[in-house]
């Protein structure tokens, strides 16, 4: 026991030196043939609880593909994700393997031919994946080895996204509270936001929209930071606080060149920074991940995908 939570410990640990673990498997090849190994995907260990082998599926009537049926384990009844197929793959050996994850609000296991190997990354190792790839369930790539050339490659899948597909989230915006005050800010000043996850941002932008909250938003921490050092020196030009451009910062804890954990902690350490209101919004849930949301110095911490709640946080940080 004592050896499983130290282990859990390193693996939390990780977060606070802009590292993490990727779970590496196969779906198989676009023409199921087994003459040789299909690509290499990714999900974070975080999202995992557990791996187990194919047991047997229980069909619902009027299921369809990409979806399976459901299994029961221990008790709990979960859909069951045909990974391979929303994947455009045909897994020649067979779905082998049943990846039960955890994020977003909800536990599923995802079917997949094959487990390889737990491999611990930089996130300056992952690249965003909107200019290498055109598949919108790839979020990001990564680079397994330190060659310059010929270095392995992984998918990091869009785990948000295929949730999406095929259990759309249906919450939408709710009337502001009897006597709320509407959210204005200050003339020129923005929420500037960064999420990996197409899905993810089309969602995030469709709720400040609806809040008639101006933004900027980018596709991960790097990006986001490298725009706050920029807007910063726009307001120091023009003789303005920080906070007359960027009225808060929303940001999601996975992303590639620099997570969320990063971000934050570099924002609420510098004096430059600080007084800026950060809202983490991310579908890695649980008592260890909002712990450290609390030890980075987040202001709010949100879980993926309630328009409502997120609505309710922005309320919360921003300045009346």
């Amino acid at each position: 026991m004592d050896s499983f939570q130290k282990e859990i410990d390193e693996r939390t640990n990780l977060t606070s030196t802009n590292k993490f673990e990727l779970l590496l498997f196969r779906l198989g090849t676009p023409d199921g043939s087994t003459d040789k190994p299909g690509e290499l995907y990714g999900i974070n260990v975080f999202k995992i609880r557990e791996i187990v082998p194919m047991m047997d599926i229980t069909a619902a009537a009027g299921m369809r593909s990409p979806m399976m049926g459901m299994v029961n384990i221990r008790g709990q009844v979960m859909s069951v994700v045909d990974l391979p197929a929303v994947a455009g793959c045909k897994a020649g050996h067979g779905n082998n393997i049943l990846l039960i994850t955890e994020f977003a609000r909800h536990t599923q296991a995802f079917a997949v031919e094959s487990v390889e190997e737990i491999v611990r990354l930089d996130w300056s190792q992952v690249l965003p994946a909107d200019s290498h790839s055109p598949g919108s369930l790839v979020t990001s790539i990564a680079r397994l080895d330190s060659e310059v050339d010929g270095g392995r490659l992984v998918q990091v899948l869009d785990v948000e996204h295929i949730l999406n597909l095929v259990s759309p989230v249906k919450e939408q915006m709710q009337p502001a509270p009897p006597g709320a005050a509407e959210l204005k800010l200050k003339p020129g000043a923005v929420v500037l936001a960064a999420d990996d996850s197409r899905m993810a941002r089309a969602l995030i932008e469709q709720c400040l929209k609806d809040l008639n909250l101006p933004f900027i938003m980018e596709t991960d921490g790097l990006q986001a930071w490298k725009k706050l050092q920029q807007l910063s020196q726009a307001a120091a030009q023009e003789g303005k606080p920080l906070t007359d451009k960027v009225a808060m910062v929303l940001t999601d804890l996975e992303m590639p060149e620099m997570d969320g954990f990063t971000l934050t902690r570099k924002i609420k350490a510098s004096d430059q920074y600080k007084q800026l209101p950060v809202v983490i919004h991310s579908s890695l849930t649980g008592s260890a991940n909002e712990d450290h949301v609390r030890s980075v110095g987040a202001n709010g911490y949100v879980a993926k995908f309630s328009p409502p709640e997120l609505a309710a946080m922005l309320r919360q940080v921003l300045p009346p």
